[in-house]
């Protein structure tokens, strides 16, 4: 069994071309997982629940996202 936590993958990736047209390089930004708990933080009043707690619940949101996109 894997401890790894299911991140989505890229939410934005971006792929950068030279003037050739060939491709440079990938540019991968957050996880899809750190998007869904950025938007989650949106729900929250942070100073109630207190920064740690928040997050806490911010990442169990975006993992149950993640589980039920995987369905």
């Amino acid at each position: 069994m894997s401890d790894r936590i299911d991140d989505g993958g890229p939410a934005f990736p971006v792929q950068e071309f030279h003037p050739d047209g060939l491709p440079a390089t990938l540019t991968l930004g957050m996880t899809l997982r750190d998007y869904f708990a950025g938007r989650a933080l949106l729900t929250l009043n942070v100073m109630s629940y207190g920064p740690a707690a928040a997050a806490m619940y911010a990442y169990a949101v975006a993992d149950a996202m993640l589980a039920e996109r995987a369905k």
